[in-house]
């Protein structure tokens, strides 16, 4: 009983490193091993956006056998006898029909010496599908009720370690004082973000989010601009949004962050310099502000004055540098009051 007892704290300490995902996955799979024996294993995570599953680690399995286990025949028997679902492990020897009528256990498991196995979704806390665990067996007899019940215990921890939202919640927390947040998707979409609450600036089809993508996808790891809150010329004042790319260690489905908060020190920046800043940064001319502004070109000239003496910048290219470093800026596709 105190081995297992121990087992059980490695393996919640192997949850809760800080190593990788990947290298949490396969070292909690080496300390499960003594708590609950298999002769393979393997973990994966469940795709965010799509009903596949990545592989993440592996034991005592071969390259063709994990490649199957990640492919979309496995991912549809997942489906169908619901292990995709919260609920305690299942063993073939609970389905109401053989296992063999099963694609995943007729062309893989059985001809690579699986008979028997112990299957356990992963879920957070919130009941978010995180990932997905398979203990194989060559042995005949179903798995003991006792093992059934200790892996049960441990699904939560398990989960734990592999989910993705640790590392993404992690870098949510470089931004001071984030009010809303969402998990940026490839697919154009986006996920709640847990911890922080829904915007409605922080929809799918949402501008800010577009500029937040744009951004990630031109390469910055972390940026920042400001975006108008109640209309033109911002008469609500200004709210930061910061996008973030998504750790190395993020699922490819998962792109960024996108995160408010407060905007606080604007340097005394009018919103239409904010504005005019936006577009200098985009490289525009004077005349082209203008246009884009629907202004007079010397209207732009005074602005441009009045920004340069705000940030203490002696050129237009310094001060289009420093509004983009401290994210003092509205995005040009919103200049002219298209907010």
């Amino acid at each position: 009983m105190c081995s297992h007892r121990a087992g059980e704290l490695l393996l919640a300490e192997t949850a809760a490193s800080s190593a990788t995902t990947s290298e949490r996955a396969q070292a909690m799979l080496e300390v499960l091993r003594r708590l609950v024996p298999f002769d393979g294993a393997w973990l994966a995570l469940a795709d965010p956006v799509g009903h596949g599953y990545h592989s993440l680690a592996s034991v005592d399995l071969d390259r063709p056998t994990v490649e199957f286990l990640s492919g979309p025949l496995n991912a549809r028997d997942i489906e169908t006898t619901g292990i995709n679902r919260a609920r305690p492990p299942l063993s073939p020897s609970d389905l109401p029909y053989p296992a063999q009528e099963l694609r995943t256990w007729a062309e893989c498991l059985i001809p690579s010496g699986i008979h028997e196995a112990l299957a356990l979704g992963l879920f957070a806390p919130s009941g978010r599908h995180v990932g997905f665990l398979a203990l194989l067996s060559g042995d005949r007899r179903p798995p003991s009720p006792h093992l059934r019940r200790r892996l049960g215990r441990l699904g939560p921890v398990l989960a734990h370690g592999i989910d993705p939202m640790r590392s993404l919640l992690t870098a949510a927390r470089l931004v001071r004082g984030a009010t809303a947040g969402v998990v940026l998707c490839t697919d154009e979409g986006c996920q709640a973000l847990p911890g922080l609450p829904a915007d409605e600036l922080l929809t799918p089809s949402s501008p800010v989010l577009a500029a937040a993508r744009e951004r990630i996808g031109d390469g910055h790891v972390y940026s920042s601009f400001l975006w108008p809150m109640g209309g033109p010329h911002a008469p609500g004042g200004h709210v930061r949004v910061t996008a973030l790319a998504a750790p190395e260690d993020t699922p490819p489905r998962l792109t960024g962050l996108a995160l408010l908060s407060p905007a606080t020190e604007l340097r005394g920046l009018t919103p239409r310099e904010l504005e005019v800043l936006g577009l200098l940064v985009e490289g525009c001319s004077n005349q082209e502000i203008a246009r884009t502004l629907v202004v007079a070109p010397r209207t732009v000239a005074a602005h441009l004055e009045h920004v340069l003496g705000k940030l203490g910048a002696p050129t237009r290219t310094l001060a289009a540098v420093r509004a983009e470093r401290d994210g003092l800026y509205v995005p040009a596709p919103l200049a002219g009051g298209h907010a």
